[in-house]
């Protein structure tokens, strides 16, 4: 159905000092495994590849959230820390770069 909202998606903000923007995604639980955070993600990653100003793509995801973690890994994140999240608790820290090398 056209029009129908199934989530959310977005930035947490603009590119920091070093050029870092964090992406955020939330398929509703009756729309998931359709490929909905996948687009979502496609989209933020190419709206980053074509801001100059942006290195790399940072996402955060909640440890044993399997679905997001493949997802990141298809799209050529790498771990690379975790951080403590006010709201979330722990989080793992995933990067990849705004424009990767073909």
């Amino acid at each position: 159905d056209l029009g129908q909202v199934v989530g959310r998606a977005g930035f947490h903000g603009p590119p920091d000092d070093g050029g870092m923007v964090e992406v955020w995604y939330a398929v509703d639980p009756g729309f998931r495994r359709r490929g909905f955070a996948a687009a979502a993600l496609q989209t933020m990653l190419d709206r980053a590849a074509a801001d100059p100003t942006v290195i790399v793509v940072r996402a955060s995801i909640s440890p044993g959230n399997l679905p997001s973690e493949r997802l990141v890994a298809r799209f050529g994140f790498v771990q690379v820390g975790e951080q403590w999240d006010e709201e979330d608790g722990l989080e793992l820290v995933y990067e990849r770069p705004a424009r990767p090398a073909r």
